[in-house]
């Protein structure tokens, strides 16, 4: 979707605003609750607003600047950790994602798809071959052709350079627009008009109501649609999702983000409708990867609010009394508000059911080491390492559980393990450096508290455990180098 100007005056009207002493205010619409985001695309509209104003010519947009905008948007926004970081998330929409794509011609661009957590109802491309889902979209959905269906129209618009072109038909960006603009974002008004703007939006594109056209929807559908039907899928997903989002439309009591940007909702579900009577008859399948009903699971045990977790999983049971996802669902939240006799029944049922989960077994047994209970701990981890072991949760947890049994060479070995696949987290290099004491490894056990404080930002803690490490080792060594190279960093 494109955030929208609401209104723009015209250049000439702007600049006598400007000069009668007046405030132009520009108000743009960012409708999802989260402020982190709506601050992030705001600083970082503003930014390319500078970087655009005053003599670019926005008809210049080249394959490149699309690939450079959409890169600086992605890192801002990961720099701000507003991205779902689960891997098995990020693994399963590329997987979609990719499928979809390998359906039409080769695109110029690398695309990246990406989960923001976020309830609102929304998704969007920027240039480049970026794609952001919000998770509120997700649970809103109900099967995975949906999902697809959203990713293939999104793709499209990429694809067709819909934004592109959008640009390609703007005037110079004047240094009085990007004034106005500033004015409505540091002046407008509160949460409700909170100004917010995207890479792709280019808010300093002086008369430009940046939204897609209905032509650009109809493209976007068809060329989707075909997309999502060669990949296997049923392409009466794509219009059930809009008959979804329509609803909530109705019944909501503010607007989706996604119909801002999205118009001719009811012509584009009649059109949709024409395509799949008349080209699309043939049905495909709803769930292709058959990882959809955890995934969906994973995100809402990830939700901040748990009655709205306990609700969903409670009717999930109301419907199906044996319904996995529903008793593991019920398991962990009941885990998480301390009810443990609850949680370990639904854990148990959910076991029996489904013995070789390896996701059920790895909180079960997160559970039992949270509650000190290591033995079954073990047991429950090493089923799902048995399984999968490749999980982060199940090595963490289990290298944990051997260290708390006095097992430190196994844990030694799944703590370096995990510490590979995540050289960025923190709290596994205080880990490490417990374990090689226990083990008298006095050399890398300071060295690891080393690199524990410098990620922490505490300097002088980690200066002297790097002294320290240096202690037990010869300069001119391949580790002793390293160490060195680390102290020198922090002079």
């Amino acid at each position: 979707m494109l955030y929208i100007i609401e209104k723009i005056p015209s250049q000439t009207n702007l600049d006598k605003t400007l000069k009668k002493g007046y405030i132009a205010t520009v108000i743009m619409r960012a409708n999802t609750n989260n402020k982190k985001i709506r601050r992030i695309l705001l600083v970082f509209g503003i930014l390319i607003c500078l970087t655009l104003s005053g003599t670019f010519s926005a008809s210049a947009l080249t394959i490149e600047d699309e690939k450079k905008l959409g890169k600086k948007f992605y890192e801002k926004l990961e720099r701000k950790g507003v991205f779902l970081n689960d891997r098995k998330t990020s693994d399963y929409f590329d997987t979609i994602g990719q499928s979809i794509l390998a359906q039409g011609k080769r695109s110029p661009f690398s695309f990246t798809f990406t989960v923001i957590k976020n309830p609102g109802i929304n998704a969007f491309a920027t240039p480049g071959g970026y794609v952001y889902v919000y998770s509120g979209l997700i649970r809103i959905s109900e099967n995975e052709s949906q999902l697809a269906g959203v990713l293939a129209h999104e793709i499209a618009h990429v694809k067709c350079r819909h934004i592109a072109k959008i640009i390609e038909k703007s005037k110079k960006v004047g240094i009085a627009t990007m004034a106005a603009i500033l004015a409505g974002a540091f002046i407008g008004g509160g949460d409700e008009t909170a100004a917010a703007v995207t890479t792709f939006s280019i808010a300093a594109a002086a008369s430009m109501n940046l939204k897609y056209t209905r032509e650009h929807e109809e493209e976007a559908d068809r060329t989707g649609m075909s997309y999502l039907v060669k990949a296997g899928y049923d392409g009466k997903g794509m219009l059930d999702f809009l008959k979804i989002m329509r609803k909530y439309e109705y019944y909501s009591s503010s607007v989706p983000s996604y119909f801002l940007s999205h118009p001719g909702t009811g012509d584009r579900i009649a059109y949709l409708d024409g395509l799949l009577q008349t080209t699309y008859k043939m049905r495909g399948s709803t769930d292709i990867t058959e990882n959809y009903e955890r995934i969906k699971t994973s995100l809402i045990l990830g939700e901040t609010n748990p009655e709205s977790k306990l609700n969903y999983f409670e009717n999930r049971l109301k419907d199906n009394p044996d319904d996995i996802e529903g008793l593991y669902g019920l398991a962990v939240v009941y885990g998480n508000m301390g009810r443990t006799e609850d949680s370990f029944r639904y854990f148990h049922k959910a076991i029996l059911l489904a013995p070789d989960d390896a996701n059920i077994l790895r909180d079960m047994g997160m559970q039992y080491f949270n509650l000190g209970n290591t033995g079954d701990a073990i047991d429950a981890l090493q089923g799902a390492y048995f399984i999968d072991e490749n999980d982060e949760g199940t090595i963490f947890f289990l290298g944990r559980a051997y260290d708390a049994a006095g097992n430190y060479r196994s844990a030694l070995e799944l703590y370096e393990k995990f510490r590979k696949g995540n050289p960025d987290n923190t709290d596994i290099y205080y880990n490490l450096a417990m374990i090689q004491g226990k083990i008298n490894n006095q050399r890398e056990s300071h060295y690891n508290f080393g690199t524990y404080f410098k990620k922490k930002g505490k300097s002088k803690s980690a200066l002297f455990h790097f002294r320290e490490a240096l202690k037990y080792i010869a300069p001119e060594s391949k580790r002793g180098a390293e160490i060195k190279k680390e102290i020198d960093s922090m002079k």
